[in-house]
């Protein structure tokens, strides 16, 4: 069932670009605010010269897409070619929805904006998809100079904010930056989805009892790691624990009943791949 393998991948590449062309033009536009990479680039001559921005991100993207097809994954390239279509026939397709002023107050449109596009590049990524722009060029700066794929598109965000405080002024910038840190927040939780993943490291005398308990009422695995004390120097069994936010307050009981004098620390697990958990790949958009 391969074809709907993809036939679900590009229908939420493709829902995922509605929104977020939506969003720029729900929020950004009325207050004259920007997004990133290379639809900020259109946005910012859409502000001067009053140019299409979907037309400008084509044409804008037919470069980028061209060096991408002769280094990268010519699946990457296909896929990012559709996403970017959608996205940019979105945006001007909802042009009409910038004269709608939904939202007054500019700190809100910002938020709200970051929080829908969020939403769509989330879609997106979730998917394995693309939509072209920066993210390309990341990608391939990545591969051959082994640059982080995210501070090479922040840089090039801060750069393109810059440019944008010159010509329009420091408030818009600003708020956009408040509205870039917002969609990235919503786009991790999107990728990640709702069952989101947390690690944790139990140390206690009882933890052969405790692992015993989280096998048998949790039904999820545990790792012993080799550990020793700084002060005492003595050896000690550390309980390493993958769970889902669901699973932690039946863990927390089960330790607190076995031991309640046990040391316990819960962490944020970015990315779970492996027996036991499903398997999201994140695209670079």
């Amino acid at each position: 069932m391969q074809w709907k393998k993809h036939l679900r991948r590009y229908s939420m590449v493709a829902i995922g670009s509605l929104i977020a062309g939506m969003a720029i033009n729900t929020f950004l536009i009325p207050h004259q605010l920007f997004s990133g990479g290379v639809s900020g680039v259109a946005m910012i001559l859409y502000f001067l010269f009053e140019w299409p921005i979907g037309v400008q991100i084509i044409v804008l993207n037919i470069p980028i897409f061209y060096a991408a097809y002769r280094l990268l994954d010519k699946d990457y390239v296909i896929c990012g070619v559709f996403g970017m279509l959608i996205f940019s026939l979105a945006t001007d397709a909802t042009r009409f929805l910038a004269n709608v002023h939904l939202i007054d107050d500019t700190m809100l449109a910002a938020i709200y904006g970051g929080v829908i596009s969020g939403i769509g590049s989330g879609l997106i990524f979730r998917a394995g998809g693309s939509s072209g722009g920066t993210d390309a060029i990341a990608t391939i700066i990545k591969k051959y100079y082994s640059l982080n794929v995210g501070l090479v598109g922040f840089s090039i965000n801060v750069f393109l904010m810059l440019v944008a405080a010159v010509l329009f002024g420091v408030k818009p910038a600003m708020y956009t930056l408040l509205s870039f840190f917002v969609g990235s927040q919503v786009t991790d939780a999107v990728i990640g989805g709702l069952n989101r993943k947390k690690t944790i490291m139990i140390i206690s005398e009882q933890n052969n009892a405790i692992a015993d308990a989280i096998l048998d009422e949790v039904g999820r695995g545990a790792t012993f790691l080799e550990g020793r004390g700084a002060y005492t120097g003595q050896d000690k069994d550390v309980l390493f624990v993958v769970v889902t936010l669901t699973q932690i307050a039946k863990i927390k009981f089960i330790v607190e009943k076995t031991d309640p004098h046990a040391f316990m620390i819960v962490q944020d697990a970015a990315e779970v791949l492996g027996h036991g958990f499903s398997v999201k790949k994140r695209g670079a958009i």
